[in-house]
C-alpha cells in the first residue's frame, strides 16, 4: 500500500519536484489517473480532497491531509518528513528557491499557455532566462558551491533545494539540449550540482522512470509544440 496518493498529468512537469522529493526520501505513492484528475477537477468544490484549479494535489494517507500547489506540497513533505535545514535563514532560502523554480516554469510555459513561443519572444526571453539561471548560481556561489563539488544551500547532503534544482534544470535541459549548452555557459556550478544530484541513485531511478512513461515529452500540449518549434527540438 503506496503512502501518498499523487494526481497529476503524465508529463514530468511540476508533480516531477513532488515526485522527486518522495522517492529521494524513499517514500511510496500512486498516481492518479488523467480520467480521475479530470473528474475532481470537474466536480463539486465540496467533494474535492482540497479546493484547487489544476494538479498538482498530494494525499497524505496517513495523515490524513491534501495539499494543492507544488510549493506548498514540498513545503508540507519537507516539514513532515524533516527535510528542511533547521536554521530559520536556510528554511526559507529553500523555500525561495522553490518558489523561483515554480516562476521558472510558469515564464518557460508562458503562464500555462497563455501566448505561445515566436521566434520573437523567445528571442526576448533569453535575458530573462539567463538572469534566472544566473540566481542558481549566485545562491550557491554564496554558500561555497562549486563546479565540483557541495550543495546550493551548503550542508553535508542533498537538500530540497538541491532536489528541485536538479528537477527544474535537469529534466529541462534533458529535453531541450540546446538549453543544457546555455545553463553550462551561463551557470556551470549550477550545471555541475545538477549533475550530481541527478546521479543519485533514487533521482536516477525517478529519471530513468520518466523516460520510459513520458518519452520526450516535457510539459505537453500546444505550449510545449511551440517550444520545439522555436528551439528546434
Amino acid at each position: 500500500m503506496s503512502d501518498y496518493d499523487l494526481y497529476y498529468w503524465p508529463v514530468p512537469f511540476r508533480g516531477q519536484f513532488v515526485r522527486a522529493v518522495l522517492a529521494q526520501a524513499g517514500r511510496t505513492w500512486r498516481e492518479g489517473s488523467p480520467e480521475d484528475i479530470v473528474n475532481l477537477m470537474s466536480g463539486p468544490v465540496a467533494d474535492m480532497p482540497v479546493p484547487f484549479m489544476g494538479p498538482p494535489v498530494l494525499v497524505d494517507k496517513a495523515g490524513d491531509v491534501a495539499i494543492s500547489q507544488m510549493p506548498a506540497i514540498i513545503l508540507y513533505l519537507g516539514e513532515t518528513l524533516h527535510l528542511l535545514p533547521k536554521t530559520p535563514a536556510l528554511r526559507a532560502m529553500t523555500m525561495k528557491v522553490v518558489g523561483d523554480a515554480n516562476d521558472v516554469l510558469d515564464d518557460i510555459t508562458l503562464d500555462g499557455g497563455r501566448e505561445m513561443w515566436t521566434q520573437k519572444r523567445w528571442h526576448d526571453f533569453q535575458p530573462r532566462l539567463t538572469k534566472w539561471m544566473s540566481f542558481w548560481e549566485e545562491t550557491g556561489s554564496r554558500h561555497g558551491m562549486t563546479a565540483d563539488s557541495g550543495f546550493l544551500l551548503g550542508g553535508s547532503a542533498p537538500g530540497i533545494a538541491d532536489i528541485v534544482t536538479a528537477v527544474l534544470w535537469g529534466t529541462m535541459t534533458e529535453r531541450f539540449p540546446t538549453l543544457g549548452a546555455l545553463l553550462d555557459e551561463t551557470a556551470p556550478n549550477t550545471a555541475g550540482l545538477v549533475r550530481r544530484v541527478a546521479a543519485l541513485p533514487a533521482l536516477s531511478k525517478l529519471a530513468a522512470r520518466a523516460a520510459k512513461d513520458y518519452g520526450d515529452t516535457y510539459c505537453g500540449g500546444q505550449i510545449e509544440a511551440s517550444l520545439r518549434k522555436v528551439l528546434g527540438g
